[in-house]
C-alpha cells in the first residue's frame, strides 16, 4: 500500500536527514566557534550529517527506538487500518535502512534479562505507545490544528540519551525559575556524562510523569530552534556557559537550543519534570502529512 511505502520513507528520512533549522543552528555555531578543538568537532559533526543525507545511511549506529504522535483534527478519524499501516510502515523503513537490528527476543523474563539473543531483523523491533495530539490543552507548542489536519509524526530516541533522562518531581516554592533552574541543573550533570554533545535537550513539565514526557515528545516534534522562546534561550546560555562543549572539547556550544514545554498543571506543591540530553544526530524527526 502508497501509505505503509511513505511511512517506510519517513522513518529513512528522520534516520539520514538533518532538519533545516538544526543545520542553520550547526553552522552558526561553527561560525562563532574559537576554540580550535571544538570547532573542528562541529565541522566533523556537519560533515557526517552529509554524508547521511548523501548517501541514506544512518546517522547513528544506534538507529534508535521509533516513537509515534498522530496529530488529528476532528473530522479525521484515526482508524485500525491507520494503526496497522503505522506499524507495518515501520517495520519496513526499518528494514530498508538497514536498522541495527535491537528488538529481544522471549517472554518478560528473558526479554529483560536479554538472555536468548536478538531477532535478526530490525523491523521485529516495535515502536513504543502512539501518542494522539488533538490540541486540546494549553502547552507552550499547543498547535492550531484544522479540522481536515492528520499528521504522523516519527521520532527515533537513542538509547544514550534515554540512560540519562530523568523524570522527577520538583517542589515548585511558587517559582518558575525555581523549577527551569531545577532542571538546567539536572541536564548539566547529564550532558557532562553524555559525551556525543552539542544537545538540543527537551524539558517537559507537567502533572504526572506520562504527562511530562508526553508534554517532552512534543516539544520534540514541534520545536523550532530558529524560534526559541525566553525560557528557551534561558536555558541556552545556562547550559552553554558549562563550557562542556562539542564531544567534550570545549567552547562556546554545549547546546545548539532547546525544547521547553509546559503543560496543564494542578493546584499542588510539586511540579513532575522530565528532562533530556539528545546527542549531537537528535532529534531524528519526520513528519508525514495525509
Amino acid at each position: 500500500m502508497e501509505i505503509i511505502e511513505e511511512i517506510s520513507k519517513s522513518i529513512i528520512d528522520a534516520s539520514t536527514t538533518l532538519t533545516g533549522d538544526k543545520l542553520v543552528a550547526l553552522e552558526n555555531a561553527i561560525e562563532i566557534e574559537d576554540n580550535d578543538n571544538a570547532r573542528w568537532a562541529l565541522l566533523q559533526i556537519l560533515e557526517n550529517y552529509k554524508v547521511a543525507q548523501k548517501t541514506r545511511f544512518p546517522l547513528c549506529d544506534d538507529t534508535g527506538i521509533p516513537h509515534v504522535i498522530i496529530e488529528a483534527g476532528c473530522e479525521r478519524e484515526i482508524t485500525g487500518d491507520l494503526l496497522n499501516n503505522i506499524h507495518e510502515g515501520i517495520a519496513l523503513g526499518l528494514n530498508n535502512l538497514p536498522a541495527r537490528p535491537m528488538a529481544v527476543k522471549g517472554n518478560e523474563v528473558q526479554r529483560v534479562e536479554q538472555s536468548i539473543g536478538l531477532y535478526e531483523k530490525p523491523g521485529m523491533l516495535r515502536p513504543a505507545s502512539i501518542l494522539i495530539d488533538c490540541a486540546n490543552d494549553e502547552s507552550t507548542y499547543k498547535r492550531e490544528i484544522s479540522p481536515d489536519t492528520l499528521n504522523l509524526h516519527f521520532i527515533l530516541e537513542g538509547g544514550g540519551p534515554e540512560i540519562r533522562a530523568k523524570t522527577y518531581r520538583v517542589y515548585h516554592k511558587r517559582s518558575f525559575k525555581n523549577v527551569i533552574d531545577t532542571a538546567i541543573d539536572w541536564l548539566s550533570d547529564s550532558l557532562n556524562l553524555l559525551g556525543c554533545t552539542p544537545s538540543i535537550p527537551s524539558i517537559g513539565i507537567g502533572r504526572t510523569h506520562y504527562e511530562a514526557n508526553a508534554l517532552l515528545l512534543k516539544s520534540v516534534a514541534y520545536g523550532n530552534l530558529t524560534n526559541q522562546s525566553d525560557t528557551e534561550r534561558y536555558v541556552n546560555s545556562r547550559l552553554n556557559d558549562t563550557g562542556i562543549g562539542p564531544l567534550g572539547f570545549g567552547g562556546k556550544t554545549t547546546v545548539l537550543g532547546s525544547y521547553v514545554n509546559v503543560g496543564n498543571q494542578r493546584a499542588s506543591g510539586v511540579r513532575i519534570v522530565a528532562v533530556r540530553p539528545s546527542c549531537f544526530v537528535e532529534p531524528r524527526v519526520a513528519t508525514l502529512k495525509l
